[in-house]
C-alpha cells in the first residue's frame, strides 16, 4: 500500500479536497496537505490516529459506527457532518466516503469539502424568497388598506356636513372606529408574520401541547354548539418533540380557529364536531385538526397559503400563512386536504428528533458491532 499512496501524493495533495486514507479498521494512513488546514493538525500527527480524533463524543456512538459500517459495507456515506478541528473549534463539510482493495486489503477514504460556500448560497436563495414574500404582503396590504381608508375618508367628510344631525353623528363615528378596528387587526397580523422570530427549541410532550391548546380554545367552541375531540390512540411513543411551544400555540391556535369557523356554518340538526388527532411514525410526530365545514374549492386550494388570501371579505387571510411559517421554521411540514361540502383536514409534521436517523441510532448490527468496539 505504501508504493501506491506514494505514487497519488502529488495527486492527491492537488485536488480541492481535504482527503484521508484509512485501513480497513479507520486508522489514517495518509492525509493530504489540504487535510492539514482543514483540521489543524500536522500531516505526520493526523496520520496512524483513529477517525475518531475527528468527531465529537456525541457522535461517536452512533454517527461514526454508522459511517464505517456504509464505507466498508454499503455504497458509503454521503452527506453532512460536524466535525472537530485540533482546537476543538467546529468544522461543518460534506463527506463522500467509499472503500476499495488492494491485494488482500481493504482500505477506505474520506473526502471533505467545506460547505460554507453552498450554505452561502442556501442563505442567499432564503433571502431573495423572503423579500419576495415580503413583496407580497406589501402588495397585499396596499389592496386591504385601499377599502378601509377610503371608507374611512367617506365617512369622516358626510360626518363633517352633518355634525348637528347628532342622531346620525352616532352611526357615521361607529362606522369609522370599526374600519379603524379593522386596519388595527390587519397591521398587527402583518407584523405578526413578518416578525416570526427563530424558534427556541426545548423538548415538549405533543400530548401535553395540544391539550393546553384544547382548554384555552374549547370555550369558543362550545359557545357554539360545537364539540372538540382529542384522539392519542395512535401515538405509539411518548410523544416528545423538540419545538418552541409558544409558537406552535399561535400556529395551531390559527388552525383550529379556521376550523370552528368552518363548522359553525355547518346547518341545524348536524352534529358539529373537530377532531385533534395525534400519531407518530419514526421520524415525526403528527398532528391532523379535521373537520366537516363547507371545505375548500379545488381552485383555491393552491391558494390558500398565499398571504391575504382569503375567501371572506371580513378575514386578513394571513393564519395559514403564519402556521406553515412556523412549520417551516421548526424543520417540520404542514399539508391541508379538503374536499367542497365534506370537510378539511390539516396535519402537522413536527420532527421527532432534531439529528439524521444515522447520527441517533446504528443502521445494523455491523455498524452497533463496530460503534460497542470503538468504546
Amino acid at each position: 500500500m505504501g508504493d501506491v499512496l506514494k505514487s497519488s501524493y502529488k495527486f492527491l495533495d492537488s485536488i480541492q479536497a481535504a482527503f484521508l486514507f484509512t485501513d480497513a479498521h479507520a486508522k489514517i494512513l495518509y492525509a493530504n496537505e489540504l487535510a492539514e488546514s482543514f483540521f489543524g493538525y500536522p500531516r505526520a500527527e493526523l496520520e496512524g490516529q483513529r477517525m475518531r480524533i475527528l468527531f465529537f463524543e456525541e457522535d461517536l456512538v452512533y454517527f461514526l459506527p454508522n459511517i464505517h459500517y456504509l464505507t466498508l459495507y454499503n455504497k458509503g456515506f454521503n452527506g453532512e457532518a460536524l466535525l472537530r478541528r485540533k482546537d476543538g473549534e467546529k468544522i461543518f463539510v460534506h463527506l463522500f466516503t467509499s472503500s476499495f482493495k488492494e491485494g488482500e486489503e481493504t482500505f477506505l477514504t474520506f473526502a471533505f469539502h467545506k460547505i460554507q460556500r453552498l450554505k452561502n448560497l442556501e442563505r442567499d436563495k432564503s433571502e431573495a424568497e423572503h423579500y419576495a414574500s415580503l413583496g407580497r404582503i406589501v402588495e397585499g396590504m396596499a389592496h386591504q388598506f385601499r377599502n378601509p381608508v377610503a371608507s374611512i375618508g367617506g365617512y369622516a367628510n358626510r360626518l363633517l356636513k352633518e355634525l348637528r344631525a347628532s342622531r346620525k353623528n352616532h352611526s357615521y363615528a361607529t362606522q369609522i372606529l370599526r374600519e379603524a378596528g379593522k386596519l388595527e387587526a390587519i397591521l398587527q397580523q402583518v407584523e405578526e408574520y413578518v416578525r416570526i422570530p427563530r424558534p427556541v427549541l426545548r423538548k415538549e410532550k405533543i400530548q401535553e401541547v395540544v391539550g393546553g391548546i384544547l382548554q384555552d380554545l374549547s370555550p369558543q367552541g362550545r359557545e357554539k354548539g360545537i364539540s372538540i375531540r382529542l384522539r392519542a390512540d395512535d401515538l405509539a411513543g411518548n410523544g416528545q418533540v423538540f419545538i418552541d411551544r409558544g409558537l406552535i400555540n399561535r400556529a395551531f391556535a390559527r388552525i383550529l380557529a379556521n376550523s370552528l369557523e368552518a363548522v359553525a356554518q355547518i346547518p341545524g340538526g348536524k352534529k358539529k364536531i373537530i377532531e385533534v388527532t395525534l400519531s407518530e411514525d419514526d421520524e415525526n410526530v403528527q398532528v391532523s385538526i379535521a373537520d366537516q365545514g363547507e371545505g375548500i374549492a379545488p381552485k383555491n386550494l393552491s391558494l390558500i397559503f398565499e398571504p391575504f388570501f382569503s375567501t371572506r371579505p371580513d378575514r386578513v387571510g394571513l393564519g395559514l400563512t403564519f402556521a406553515r411559517r412556523v412549520m417551516k421554521e421548526h424543520g417540520g411540514a404542514m399539508r391541508v386536504e379538503s374536499q367542497l361540502r365534506k370537510g378539511t383536514t390539516v396535519t402537522l409534521y413536527l420532527p421527532k428528533d432534531r439529528r439524521r436517523k444515522v447520527r441517533r441510532e446504528w443502521i445494523s448490527p455491523q455498524a452497533a458491532a463496530r460503534g460497542e468496539g470503538e468504546e
